[in-house]
């Protein structure tokens, strides 16, 4: 009997990414992160070594530096965006430490991160710090492009918060505390315990939230204390220093997600990217063994006189004289901040429309000026691991979930966009694949011959029982004139649609010449002949508004000498 033939041999082609490395640890690797480009990768084990891998041209991971960096486990690693130069690489470890690694370009591979003298001493971190109180258990990092701003979130075991703030990149080991309070009540002795916290990845708020009054700048976290999910967010308030009224941030509970909604503890959370479609994601992996799904959005008043226009949302910044946290720079940053106030039935005065909630308070939403309220629902729970679930997380356009359990699989889920179109209810019809789906019957030499054509009418018949035509092939699938206009006439097969104007967008005021779509229909481009692209974006009523305008200038190929 002979064999059957062996299958073609294929080269090998290497994938345009590809982790399938030996990362070198002699203990279980405990924490990985990559940076914004995805050619770089941290690795953190339990015996408290980092490890650094760059992605070269050639597709292969190459080991880059290796260090002690913690006494015990590494919980968390994260990179900052690569526009902060050096690149920072920070981490927290199992007691308590939060460290940042700075990298030195021009030191040689293996000796990048760490300052030691040796392979076996420990590195030197750019900044370090830790709790006095309890030991921290999650941090993140958010870095403002604009204001150069970087901050950081810092979670410990007792259930307090501490936010930091650094406002001058090249120094990296000053960090400023501006908030501390506490997310949820300190934990009995010996109870299991979870935290986990998360800025908002967005550069800016969506839009219905600036409509609501969420200023421009404020920052957004995501908190998992035990079995509940809460939602923080920062307004600004005065508070005076040496006499000198000075801006600050306080932050106060946004949305909460009760106990009710989880039943377990909270493993991680995650906060999708691209809040476009004026409202934000946020999902949770829970040990009760779902991956739950939330919609968080910031009502508006309809009524308040503003439109989509940049002007009535992005809040504009008044300085005068040395800026608007000096002399009469405070009254401009008042004034700056004031009409998001307007609606709140406060006595007239700094202190009094600005007032700073207590250090010991759980800084609940109170209807205080700045205080904007958040609504969430959730819009999914999945059930795919079926035992707990530890990990989750968003792809960079909040697109795809991925999530890990104890059944050792990675799941991943997309996001799916409900398509409303008018159909009769009354129709006899179910949901069911059999009433939705034509079956294509064949006969013989196929649908279209011999008793195929009887078997096509068939097949399609069911759809025009509600006409009352005579019975037969021709009848029923009358073919329109060569030189007709194709009307519609009511004829079998002919569906009605119906078209109404949401939107006429005069922005260009000249003859335009091109439109499209991105590739989720959520934002319009167009260009004419005034030279510029324009965008538009679609708010939550279904209208279209002017989002951004670009531009484009006019260049010439220079002829090479």
């Amino acid at each position: 009997m002979a064999h059957p033939p062996e299958p073609p041999f294929v080269a090998e082609e290497r994938a345009g990414f590809d982790l399938n490395l030996s990362h070198g640890h002699r203990d279980l690797v405990q924490s990985v992160a990559f940076n914004a480009y995805g050619d770089r990768c941290a690795t953190g084990a339990v015996d408290g070594k980092i490890r650094v891998f760059n992605r070269h041209k050639d597709g292969v991971w190459r080991l880059c530096d290796t260090w002690g960096a913690h006494g015990g486990e590494t919980l968390e690693l994260q990179w900052l965006p690569p526009t902060v130069y050096p690149n920072l690489l920070a981490s927290l470890g199992g007691y308590g430490r939060f460290k940042l690694w700075a990298e030195d370009p021009s030191a040689a591979p293996g000796r990048r991160f760490s300052a030691g003298s040796s392979r076996t001493l420990s590195g030197k971190p750019a900044f370090e710090t830790r709790s006095n109180k309890a030991p921290y258990r999650s941090f993140s990092i958010k870095h403002n492009e604009e204001t150069r701003h970087t901050y950081l979130a810092l979670l410990a075991a007792d259930g307090s918060l501490s936010v930091y703030e650094n406002d001058q990149p090249e120094n990296l080991s000053e960090y400023t505390l501006i908030d501390d309070f506490a997310v949820a009540p300190k934990p009995a002795r010996g109870e299991e315990v979870s935290f986990k916290v998360e800025f908002d990845p967005n550069p800016d708020p969506c839009y219905t939230a600036l409509r609501a009054g969420v200023p421009t700048d404020s920052l957004a976290i995501v908190v998992a204390a035990m079995g509940t999910v809460k939602l923080y967010r920062s307004r600004d308030i005065i508070t005076a220093s040496y006499g000198v009224p000075q801006a600050q941030k306080e932050f106060y509970l946004a949305a909460e997600i009760g106990p009710g909604a989880h039943r377990g503890l909270v493993r991680d959370i995650a906060w999708a990217p691209g809040n476009v479609r004026g409202y934000d994601t946020i999902a949770s992996a829970c040990q009760d063994g779902y991956v739950r799904v939330f919609r968080v959005e910031t009502p508006y008043d309809e009524n308040d006189g503003k439109t989509w226009a940049a002007a009535d949302l992005v809040r504009r910044e008044t300085q005068n004289g040395g800026g608007a946290g000096a002399g009469a720079g405070g009254e401009a940053l008042a004034a700056a901040i004031g009409p998001s106030h307007e609606k709140h039935q406060h006595q007239s005065g700094l202190s009094a429309s600005l007032a700073k909630s207590g250090a010991t308070a759980e800084r609940q939403s109170s209807g205080q000026p700045g205080q904007v309220a958040h609504v969430v629902r959730e819009v999914a729970k999945l059930d795919s691991h079926r035992t707990p679930v530890w990990r989750v997380d968003f792809d960079d356009d909040g697109q795809i979930l991925g999530s890990t359990g104890d059944d050792g699989k990675l799941d991943g889920y997309v996001r799916v966009f409900r398509v409303e179109t008018p159909y009769d209810e009354n129709d006899g019809k179910t949901w069911a694949a059999a009433d939705l789906v034509r079956r294509e019957t064949q006969t013989g030499g196929g649908a279209g011959a011999g008793a195929g054509g009887e078997a096509l009418a068939a097949a399609i018949g069911p759809s025009h029982e509600k006409h009352q035509h005579q019975s037969g092939l021709s009848a029923s699938l009358a073919k329109s004139g060569a030189t007709a206009e194709r009307q519609s006439s009511g004829q079998p097969g002919q569906v009605a649609h119906v078209v109404r104007e949401v939107a006429k967008l005069d922005s260009h005021r000249t003859p335009v010449w091109r439109v499209d779509f991105d590739d989720d229909g959520q934002i319009l481009g167009s260009t004419g002949d005034d030279g510029k692209l324009v965008f538009y974006r679609q708010t939550p009523q279904g209208a279209w508004a002017k989002s951004s305008e670009l531009g484009m200038l006019k260049t010439r190929m220079a002829t090479p000498s």
